[in-house]
């Protein structure tokens, strides 16, 4: 009966043991499963953290190199980017638990959209600049072109001026020095005695010129002898800075055709030697011929 008693506490016992020991492996199973799920849980959060982290300094390259080509949206772009930077800031700091990561992927989306948006108008920004820059420069060109055009234009006004100027000016030709001896009876004759003249005759012709200005013109004649004494009414005419003492001036009514003139100076006592004229268009000297007298 003894026995019966001891048999009986020891199976009670056992069945204890038995009991506590499933109840230990069940407690320990438990806790494995809870510490690895914990373990699960944490790699994921900062694997999380690490790729919203990665988000974030992608977004920030994306707007450093769109602030860089420096448009008008520059304060914009930096306005931006300076929140990202302040959200990396944050997000290094924090301890990564699921609802702030949950949070800063929340404000990731936000500043993504925004970005997004930005990019858009900044990149037609650019190509209304392009299209700007193009027109520009085609504007430019033409402008360029036209400007030479106009040069040209003008240098060919210039030129056409200037030959127009120089081919209407009257031509002296044939300028020719005599002297003549008077008899009582009128009659003139020709001598190359200084002794024997009494008339000094100066000749010259106008030649003919269409599209020089007809009407009269005026020429001073110059009459030097041999001893450099200007000859005749010795008259002084200024012209700016230039003066001219002249022998006589003749006037001549032009009609652009070719003119014969011919001018007689008076005198006696002609000194022999070389004899000098010298025919001005105002202070221009247009005409020049010498003669003997003997």
């Amino acid at each position: 009966m003894e026995n019966q008693k001891s048999s009986s506490s020891l199976k009670a016992v056992v069945a204890v043991l038995a009991i506590l020991l499933v109840g230990s492996l069940i407690y320990i199973f438990k806790m494995t499963s809870d510490a690895d799920t914990v373990k699960t849980e944490l790699k994921t959060t900062l694997t999380e953290k690490e790729t919203v982290m990665k988000d974030l300094q992608e977004l920030k390259s994306t707007y450093d190199a769109a602030i860089s080509e420096n448009t008008s949206m520059s304060d914009e772009l930096i306005l931006e980017r300076d929140k990202v930077v302040n959200l990396m800031s944050d997000l290094s700091k924090s301890k990564g638990d699921v609802a702030s990561l949950s949070r800063y992927r929340s404000q990731f989306n936000a500043l993504q959209g925004n970005m997004k948006v930005l990019m858009a108008e900044n990149d037609n920004l650019k190509k209304a600049n392009t299209t700007l820059t193009v027109q520009r420069d085609s504007t430019r060109v033409v402008l360029g072109e036209s400007k030479k055009y106009n040069e040209a234009l003008v240098g060919q006004n210039e030129e056409l001026t200037k030959a127009v100027e120089i081919g209407s000016k009257l031509t002296v030709l044939n300028t020719r020095g005599s002297a003549f001896k008077l008899r009582s009876s009128g009659k003139q004759i020709e001598t190359d005695k200084a002794s024997r003249a009494d008339v000094l005759r100066v000749n010259f012709t106008i030649a003919e010129n269409a599209i020089a200005k007809s009407g009269e013109k005026t020429y001073y004649v110059q009459v030097i002898d041999s001893k450099n004494n200007v000859l005749g009414d010795k008259k002084t005419e200024n012209f700016g800075e230039n003066t001219l003492t002249y022998s006589f001036l003749t006037n001549v009514k032009y009609e652009n055709k070719t003119i014969q003139v011919s001018e007689d100076l008076r005198g006696k006592d002609f000194a022999k030697g070389t004899y000098f004229i010298n025919i001005f268009d105002r202070d221009v000297l247009v005409s020049k011929t010498s003669f003997v007298l003997r």
